[in-house]
């Protein structure tokens, strides 16, 4: 026998075990994006500690090492690439943080491959084994190094070379490149320590940032709103829809339904105040028989002229500035910005897949759904990008 309320209803049962599952489904989608991410801060944050390497390492390389320089890592596919123009470049710098976005195997415009072999990082500099020559870039003669953040390219410039120039990997060994040069510029600055407390703080702020179980819908928390076909999102298109048509009906002035004929008659003295004609309405003809005659008729006065009501001049303002009804107090009119929005916010608005694992503020995307991306440069990407935000 199916469960229900005090009413005798089964709606309020299905509509809380569709809630359930759905955020069951949101919490556990934003819980392995959390734990993806909390997992790769921790290798680097092993790789810092235990990233040392060798004279050993160097052995069998066409490289000759210094007494006190030893190889960190090797990457046996490498190529050379040089900016045709001018460009500065930023101060490297000891920023570690995982990349957010896949790199796109291209080559930038206004780069041009000039050479290919293998990549070497040393204790003391980047070396390019290259079918054409050699390309040393020594930690402590480099000005500027950027990392291009769509492109696995890493431009250098050096005090004693004009050209920038840099080197272009796989789109699969770039972040780890990056990563180990971070390293091993922090050891030719004796800045290892800095490296390492700033993935320790990365991985405190992550851990605050872990998504909580949601709490479970019951049947009383059910809307009469759910059993509608489309939900509120159909209540709120037909309460407009309501509020717009007595609008249009009163600015559109129709003419009176009596369809009586309109006649000119001259103004009288005593109505004399007007310029022009009134517009009067003749007599009935039941009424015009009816009337007894007099001596001396009374000249006609004209009515005073009516308008029919306009509606006011201010605009009709919807509740909550257009976003649905709910006890949170969320709206669109501007206000408070909301970054950790109430557990039960999927209840009242329609949320977005993978809701729980936004890093942001409460927004509304163009398709009508909401997102905790709002401030994120891919927030609303799939969801024809951000409309308004959500406030409080």
């Amino acid at each position: 026998m199916a469960k229900t309320d005090s009413t005798g209803s089964t709606w309020r049962y299905r509509w809380a075990r569709r809630q359930n599952v759905l955020r069951v489904s949101t919490f556990r989608g934003a819980e392995a994006t959390w734990q993806r991410r909390d997992d790769e801060l921790r290798r680097l944050r092993i790789l810092a500690a235990d990233f040392h390497g060798s004279a050993a390492a160097g052995a069998g390389l066409p490289l000759e090492l210094a007494a006190d320089e030893v190889v960190l890592w090797a990457l046996p596919a490498a190529q050379l690439v040089e900016v045709r123009h001018t460009a500065v470049l930023p101060a490297p710098d000891l920023t570690v943080a995982p990349p957010t976005g896949p790199l796109r195997p291209r080559r930038p415009d206004g780069v041009r491959v000039t050479d290919a072999g293998m990549a070497v990082i040393t204790s003391r500099r980047l070396v390019l084994l290259g079918g054409r020559g050699r390309r040393d870039w020594a930690y402590g003669r480099i000005t500027g190094l950027g990392h291009d953040p769509a492109a696995p390219v890493t431009l250098i410039q050096v005090l004693d070379r004009r050209r920038t120039s840099g080197l272009m990997l796989p789109t699969d060994a770039a972040a780890g490149f990056r990563f180990k040069l971070t390293l091993a510029f922090a050891d030719a600055i004796e800045q290892r320590p800095a490296v390492l407390a700033q993935l320790d703080e990365l991985i405190a702020e992550h851990a605050q940032l872990k998504p909580f179980r949601p709490a479970v819908a019951t049947p009383a928390q059910a809307r009469l709103s759910a059993r509608v076909p489309g939900g509120r999102r159909t209540v709120a298109v037909a309460a407009a829809i309501a509020l717009l048509v007595p609008a249009a009906l009163i600015e559109s002035n129709p003419s009176d339904p009596t369809g009586g004929a309109e006649f000119a008659v001259a103004a009288t003295p005593e109505a004399s105040a007007s310029a022009f004609p009134a517009l009067i309405r003749p007599a009935s003809p039941a009424h015009a028989m009816s009337a007894k005659p007099t001596r001396s008729p009374k000249p006609a006065q004209s009515p005073k002229p009516t308008t029919s009501p306009r509606p006011s001049a201010t605009a009709t303002r919807e509740p909550r500035c257009g976003a649905p009804e709910n006890p949170l107090g969320y709206d669109f009119c501007g206000g408070t910005r909301i970054r950790r929005p109430a557990a039960e916010v999927c209840d009242w608005f329609s949320c977005v897949p993978q809701f729980w694992a936004g890093r942001g503020y409460l927004v509304q995307c163009h398709d009508g759904s909401v997102s905790l991306a709002g401030g994120r440069p891919n927030a609303c990407a799939e969801h024809s990008g951000v409309r308004r935000t959500v406030t409080v």
